[in-house]
C-alpha cells in the first residue's frame, strides 16, 4: 500500500481504515503496556502518533514482530507502519494510527546521530545541513520556501508573463561591479608553470597577464557565473513583452555576514511598454500577493516562526499585507532623514544626497517615519546601475527601492534607458567594454520601447517571512566564503 503523507491523515476523517505511514521517528515512549511513537514525514510540521496497546485484545499475529521492531526504534530511524485510523482520545491531535504492523526502515545510532533532543545551535545544524531539514525549524522553512516558489510562478502566470531561463554562464556584467566567478578550463597550475619560467627570464610581473590566452579557453573568451539575469531577460521582453526569470544567480562578494551568498536565486521580471509606475504598480502587488499566500498556505509553520523565532511576526506580515505602501523620492527621503537626524535620531553614518540609503536608514524609514512600506524612487545615477533610465535633470535614474518594516530593502527595480545614444554614453563614462554589451544595445536599435523590471532576492523574502536572521539557514545548501562542503 503507498503511504499516505501525514499532511493528508490529519485532516481526514477517522473511520477505523486501514492505512500506511511512512516516515522518521521523533520520540518513542513506552508506559509498560502502551507504546507511543511520534513520526514526522515533513509533509507538515505536525507528527502523527502511533499507538500500540499490548493488552488489547487482538488476533493480530504480528503482535510480537511489532515487539521486535520496537527495540530497533531511537529518534532519526524510519519506519513503515499500518494500521487503523482513529479519532485521538488526547488532546491536541485529532487523529492517531493503531499499530497492525510496524517495520524499521532504518536504524539509528543515538550515540552517532548528530540531531539530538537538546536545543541545537543555528551554527551547529549549519554544519550538518544533509540532516538539518528533520528539525523542526528547517522543515518548516523549505515547506514555506516551496511555497513562497509556487506562489511566485502562480503571481506572474495569472498575469500573462512567460516564463524565461536566463543563462548561468555570461560574459558580461549586469552589475558592473565585477564580483563575478570565473568560469574557465584554462589550468591554473600550467600557467603558473609558464609564469614561474618567465620570470626567471626576466619577465616583469606587470606583464603576467599576457600568459593567459583566452582564445584557448572552453569559450574563447573570458566568462563568468552570471550575478543577475536581468539583461536577458530584457532581450524576451521586447520580443514576449512580459516575461520573468526565477533562477540562481552567483556573486564573489567576500562577506561573511548575515545578509550575503555566493549562490542564491534571483526573482526577476521585464515588462515592456511598462513606465516606472507601472512597475511600482505591479512590485507592490507582488509582495502583498506573496505575503498573502504564506498566510494563508503556510499558517501552521509560520505560527512556529511566530513563537520560537521572531514573536510577532504574523502581525508584521499581516499589517505590510494590507498596508498601502507609500512611495517617495530619493531626495525627499534623506531630507526627512536629515531633519530625523537634527532632532536627535542616531545614525551609524549621517545620511546626505548622494549616498547609499543604508539598511539602518531604510529601517528608519519604514519602522519610524511612516510605520509602513515606503517605495524611495528616483535616485542618484552615479549609485546605480548603468542600464537605469535617465531623468530630465541629469542627476537620478528611474530607479525604485521597496523597504519594508524589519530588513528594510526588499525589491530594486527601474525603468531601462531606452534611448541608444543614452546608454552608450552610459557604458563609455563608466570604462565598460562597449563590445561585450553591442547585443544588449541591439534593443536600443531594432524597435525599442519604454520598459522595466526589479528583482528580488528569494532569499532574502524567504528570511523575511519566517524571521530567520541568518540568510544562510533558508536555502538547503548554503555557499558563502569558505563554505561549499555539502
Amino acid at each position: 500500500m503507498v503511504p499516505t503523507l501525514i499532511t493528508q491523515l490529519l485532516s481526514t476523517k477517522p473511520e477505523g481504515q486501514k492505512v500506511t505511514v511512512c516516515g522518521w521517528v521523533r520520540t518513542v515512549r513506552d508506559s509498560k503496556n502502551l507504546v507511543f511513537i511520534q513520526v514526522n514525514d515533513g509533509s507538515c510540521f505536525a507528527n502523527i502518533q502511533l499507538t500500540f496497546d499490548r493488552n488489547a485484545p487482538s488476533n493480530n499475529a504480528n503482535v510480537n514482530n511489532i515487539e521486535e521492531e520496537l527495540k530497533k526504534l531511537n529518534t532519526g530511524a524510519s519506519v513503515r507502519a499500518e494500521g487503523l485510523l482513529i479519532e485521538s482520545p488526547a488532546s491536541g491531535q485529532a487523529v492517531e494510527v493503531t499499530l497492525e504492523s510496524l517495520k524499521c526502515l532504518g536504524t539509528c545510532n543515538p550515540d552517532e546521530y548528530p540531531l539530538q533532543k537538546n536545543k541545537m545551535s543555528m551554527e551547529y545544524l549549519r554544519t550538518n545541513a544533509h540532516l538539518r531539514a528533520r528539525t523542526n525549524t528547517f522543515g518548516a522553512v523549505y515547506r514555506v520556501r516551496n511555497q513562497m516558489a509556487f506562489a511566485v510562478h502562480s503571481f506572474f502566470q495569472e498575469r500573462g508573463f512567460q516564463y524565461v531561463n536566463a543563462p548561468e554562464i555570461t560574459c558580461s556584467d549586469c552589475e558592473g561591479a565585477g564580483e563575478m566567478f570565473q568560469v574557465t578550463t584554462l589550468s591554473m597550475e600550467k600557467i603558473a608553470e609558464i609564469a614561474l619560467e618567465k620570470g626567471a627570464k626576466g619577465m616583469k610581473p606587470e606583464d603576467a597577464a599576457k600568459l593567459v590566452d583566452y582564445s584557448k579557453d572552453f569559450f574563447g573568451k573570458k566568462a563568468s557565473l552570471t550575478v543577475s539575469g536581468q539583461l536577458e531577460a530584457e532581450t524576451m521582453a521586447t520580443a514576449l513583452s512580459r516575461v520573468y526569470t526565477f533562477g540562481p544567480t552567483f556573486r564573489a562578494e567576500n562577506s561573511n555576514t548575515p545578509r550575503h551568498l555566493a549562490e542564491f536565486w534571483m526573482i526577476e521580471p521585464e515588462m515592456a511598454f511598462f513606465d516606472l509606475d507601472d512597475d511600482m504598480d505591479i512590485q507592490e502587488e507582488f509582495v502583498k500577493y506573496l505575503l498573502n499566500w504564506a498566510l494563508t498556505k503556510c499558517r501552521a509553520d509560520l505560527e512556529f516562526f511566530d513563537k520560537r523565532i521572531q514573536p510577532g511576526l504574523i502581525e508584521q506580515l499581516e499589517k505590510v499585507a494590507k498596508a498601502d505602501f507609500v512611495r517617495i523620492s530619493y531626495t525627499d527621503a534623506i531630507a526627512k532623514l536629515e531633519e530625523a537626524e537634527k532632532k536627535g535620531a542616531k545614525f551609524e553614518f549621517s545620511p546626505y544626497w548622494g549616498c547609499d540609503i543604508a539598511t539602518e536608514h531604510e529601517r528608519y524609514l519604514t519602522e519610524k517615519i511612516f510605520g509602513c512600506p515606503v517605495m524611495v524612487y528616483n535616485y542618484p545615477k552615479d549609485i546605480k546601475s548603468f542600464y537605469m533610465k535617465q531623468n530630465d535633470d541629469g542627476k537620478t535614474v528611474k530607479a525604485v527601492d521597496v523597504l519594508v518594516p524589519g530588513i528594510g530593502e526588499l525589491i530594486g527595480g527601474s525603468e531601462r534607458e531606452e534611448s541608444y545614444e543614452k546608454l552608450v554614453a552610459e557604458i563609455e563614462k563608466r570604462g565598460m567594454d562597449k563590445s561585450i554589451y553591442d547585443w544588449y544595445l541591439d534593443l536600443r536599435r531594432f524597435g525599442t520601447v519604454p520598459h522595466s523590471g526589479f528583482g528580488l532576492g528569494f532569499e532574502r523574502l524567504i528570511r523575511y517571512v519566517t524571521g530567520m536572521e541568518n540568510i544562510r539557514d533558508v536555502i538547503p545548501y548554503p555557499r558563502a566564503p569558505k563554505l561549499a562542503d555539502f
